[in-house]
């Protein structure tokens, strides 16, 4: 088959590999415009077309496919290429029903969650925040709601007590570029079965904002250590933001300490609004580097008691 390829972080990159190594053309690769980094403001590829860049596939770059002289161009060059199949994977652009319509096999949407719950922008932090046992990667046909296509296959995975973001992130990227190979199979041989999602069940992960982070300790324990897993938290211990990136939950009651109070010294233990406790991992102390705490607690001694805002 013919293939367009649209996508932009490296959470795509597999599905880009699976695509590029699977014998199939893949005549181009739409990715966002590359954007100024560090202190000089350099423009730095989108992963999506780095990786492109390796298999000599050509990169498209539109500022939008639906209004502007960039949306004809790129519409003019998907009619040039007539692809049979496009594939999108975490693209950032939402396509219109032109190009939808385009492709023989339609457009294909690979998608972080297990549809139809978390459509939507940010569904591997919310089944973190929400403190789900369970996520995955469903393959769709995509239509022009969000994220609400026929389901094609889905790929199930249990998350960890205290799998993080990052550690989810990497796992669903990996399974993206597995179910897009076992939903191209299945186009090629006829075998698909779609499933119209039923949208009673479906709930929206929406974009995560920075102040999400702030961790709030009249909240419980199990809250607490869903957005440090989720969004990573932050803290303020003596007047300074300390972010904390890896937690655990403590085993121990503390009803009589105040919410926010450290409560062991020893293991970085702070009280929570149910009377349990988290016990933070790995943090990052303003103006210094990420480190265990282990580490940060040879450097900073704790007073039993003491409260973080």
């Amino acid at each position: 088959m013919k293939i367009v390829f649209m996508g932009t972080p490296d959470f795509a990159v597999p599905c880009l590999r699976t695509l590029a190594e699977s014998g199939h053309e893949i005549a181009a690769v739409f990715t966002q415009p590359d954007k100024p980094k560090g202190r000089g403001y350099k423009l730095i590829p989108t992963p999506v077309k780095a990786a492109a860049e390796e298999y000599g596939i050509p990169v498209y770059q539109p500022l939008s496919l639906r209004k502007g002289d960039d949306a004809e161009e790129a519409m003019k060059t998907l009619r040039d290429i007539a692809p049979e199949l496009i594939v999108v994977t975490a693209y950032g652009q939402i396509l219109p029903k032109e190009v939808l319509e385009l492709p023989k096999h339609g457009c294909v949407n690979i998608h972080a969650s297990l549809l139809p719950k978390y459509r939507g922008a940010a569904p591997i932090n919310w089944v973190i925040l929400n403190g789900e046992k369970e996520t995955g990667v469903t393959s769709m046909q995509m239509s022009e709601g969000l994220d609400t296509g026929d389901m094609l296959i889905k790929k199930s995975t249990e998350i960890g007590e205290n799998e993080t973001y990052e550690e989810l992130y990497a796992r669903l990227s990996d399974m993206g570029g597995e179910v897009l190979a076992e939903t191209i199979k299945a186009i090629e041989s006829g075998d698909l079965h779609p499933e119209v999602q039923d949208d009673s069940l479906s709930c929206y992960s929406p974009m995560i904002r920075k102040e999400m982070s702030a961790l709030d300790f009249s909240k419980s324990a199990a809250d607490i250590h869903n957005t440090i897993r989720g969004v990573t938290g932050f803290a303020m211990l003596e007047g300074k933001r300390l972010k904390v990136f890896r937690s655990e939950l403590s085993d121990k009651k503390y009803p009589n300490a105040e919410n926010g109070a450290v409560v062991d010294t020893k293991s970085f233990a702070v009280k929570c609004g149910d009377g349990g406790a988290v016990i933070f991992r790995e943090v990052q102390p303003e103006g210094k580097k990420r480190m265990n705490t282990e580490d940060f607690l040879r450097g900073k001694k704790l007073t039993e008691g003491e409260i973080l805002s």
